[in-house]
């Protein structure tokens, strides 16, 4: 869950020279060092343009036990049950 909930990033086209795009909540730190190693970047994104870094459901299974672990993303309408 921890994983989940983290800020995320997104490398718009996927190539070498792509637009980065950083979730709000990012550190600054990061996104200066980012910056200054000439990453053409979109910092803060927030509200409906989340979008672009799609959504996150995890579920884990012990194999000895059968115990099931789940995440979800708050970001998203998902929730994990059971």
């Amino acid at each position: 869950q921890a994983a989940i909930d983290q800020p995320r990033f997104c490398i718009v086209d996927g190539t070498q020279a792509g637009t980065v795009l950083l979730e709000d909540g990012v550190d600054p730190n990061v996104v200066e060092d980012l910056q200054r190693m000439g990453h053409n970047m979109t910092p803060r994104v927030s509200g409906y343009d989340r979008s672009a870094f799609g959504r996150a459901q995890i579920i884990r299974r012990n194999r000895d036990t059968g115990v099931l672990w789940a995440g979800s993303d708050g970001r998203a309408d998902g929730c994990a049950m059971g």
